[in-house]
């Protein structure tokens, strides 16, 4: 099997041999390779939401200290996601994956087999490290895998890991872990790793790494108009997603619902899935509508946790509301930051990479501090309280960052500019948010 894929630009509908259109295809089987990883990534972050009673006996302290296992895995990667990605910018692409995910699959044995705390968390930090720098790696590789009309839904295809571990890798876990033990959870993980290794081995295609000195410009792509506030709606949003989710099995255990996690957490999961199916049909149209309906039924779903906790109904309708406002905002916030981010788009990714694991690791500790402090209760009190400036600034950011309707991209309908991996991207007429042209004539200056 070649590694070296066609990297035609196919935008300028190259002539066939019978004068009709060359038409690529997406490298299907290899970018779910990628998806796969970014699905045993998230999953293994969040996994500990749903095991933390049993982790707490097991490992012999409280559940707020079982729950910094997630904020450190968040800090790991935090810490390293740029400066390891920028130091490894030269390697080849398929190379650093087999590492990183290598690196990854050691540090979920670990976790698994050990029954010190300190061990544990030391490896939930390197297997942070290891998530980091593959995050860091799979939006672009997915994109140099695709023809470039095609690249966006390329990264869609590959990203798609991150809900799906959300809405269903959870609560199986849970299931698995409430069965067989949250060790045996942790096991499966490692196993699933394995077999991707295997299969990124095999079917991934290869790629240069970049030119040594190449680095992405980060301080210049906090200028650029939209991309600051759709950090911002990324920081607080996920902080207060994970405020709640990270604690999820303490707070149902404290409402008498702790034997019902996992179908809890499956309600969450099919209304995430349902979440992602909307989004995906519709985001080219309704991207800001999308993101505003988002925030909205994560604020309902935490006022009725936080005054009609007590109907058990109303617990798995807030459940259900919680998911269908949640599933596709990893989806929606990636998209936003890459439309508004442009030709800095790789950098504006690399920084939500970074900025959604601080959020992670915030909300662990925040929601520790909370769980000695005030109780499980306050959890979704401070979700609905930081949903309100998540809220403003979506709405105010209407012409940069989280415009009506997306750019959308047309063959010829601009000039090519190499983009920073040396691949000409086509640049629509109206692809700024504010619905100006950016066509321009090339000129030897990189923006």
């Amino acid at each position: 099997m070649s590694t070296a894929p066609d990297t035609t630009d196919t935008s300028s509908a190259k002539p066939g041999p019978r004068g009709g259109p060359v038409q690529q295809k997406l490298p299907l089987l290899a970018l779910l390779a990628l998806a796969t990883a970014v699905f045993v990534t998230s999953l293994t972050e969040t996994l500990p939401a749903g095991l933390l009673p049993a982790m707490s006996a097991d490992l012999g302290v409280g559940e707020s200290a079982t729950g910094q296992t997630v904020t450190v895995y968040a800090i790991g990667t935090a810490l390293t996601a740029i400066p390891l990605t920028a130091a490894t910018a030269a390697w080849r692409r398929k190379r650093l994956l087999l590492a990183a995910m290598g690196g990854f699959a050691l540090a979920n044995t670990v976790t698994a087999l050990s029954s010190v705390y300190e061990l544990t968390m030391a490896a939930r930090f390197v297997a942070g490290v290891a998530a980091g720098l593959a995050w860091a790696l799979l939006a672009g590789y997915a994109r140099r895998m695709a023809p470039a009309h095609l690249q966006g839904k390329a990264m869609a295809i590959a990203m798609a890991g991150i809900p799906v571990a959300l809405s269903l890798g959870v609560p199986a876990g849970t299931f698995l872990g409430d069965w067989l033990g949250w060790r045996v959870a942790f096991l499966s993980m490692t196993v699933l790793t394995v077999v991707l290794l295997v299969w990124i081995f095999v079917g991934v295609p290869d790629f240069p790494g970049r030119k040594r000195g190449e680095r992405p410009k980060l301080l210049r792509t906090l200028t650029v108009p939209g991309v600051s506030p759709v950090l911002f709606v990324t920081l607080v949003f996920v902080l207060a997603h994970t405020i709640l989710y990270a604690y999820i099995a303490t707070f149902l255990k404290d409402l008498g619902l702790g034997g019902s996690t996992g179908l809890i957490l499956l309600v969450f999961g099919a209304a995430s899935l349902a979440s992602i199916w909307i989004v995906g049909a519709q985001i080219n149209r309704r991207l800001r509508g999308l993101t505003v309906g988002g925030v909205l039924l994560v604020a309902v779903a935490s006022l009725l946790l936080a005054v009609l906790s007590d109907t058990t109904a109303l617990v798995y309708g807030a459940a259900a509301l919680w998911g269908l406002g949640w599933g596709g905002v990893p989806t929606l916030l990636q998209t936003a930051v890459g439309d508004a981010g442009g030709e800095s788009a790789d950098a504006a990714q690399a920084m939500l990479v970074t900025l959604w694991n601080v959020a992670m690791a915030g909300g662990g500790i925040a929601g520790g501090i909370l769980l000695d402090t005030l109780g499980s209760a306050s959890f979704p009190w401070t979700v609905l309280l930081l949903l309100l400036p998540v809220l403003a600034v979506v709405l105010h950011a209407r012409r940069a960052g989280f415009p009506a309707r997306r750019p959308v991209a047309k063959a010829g309908a601009g000039p090519d500019v190499p983009d920073d991996e040396g691949r000409p991207v086509v640049r629509p007429p109206s692809s700024t948010p504010g619905g100006r042209s950016s066509a321009r004539q090339p000129s030897p200056r990189a923006d």
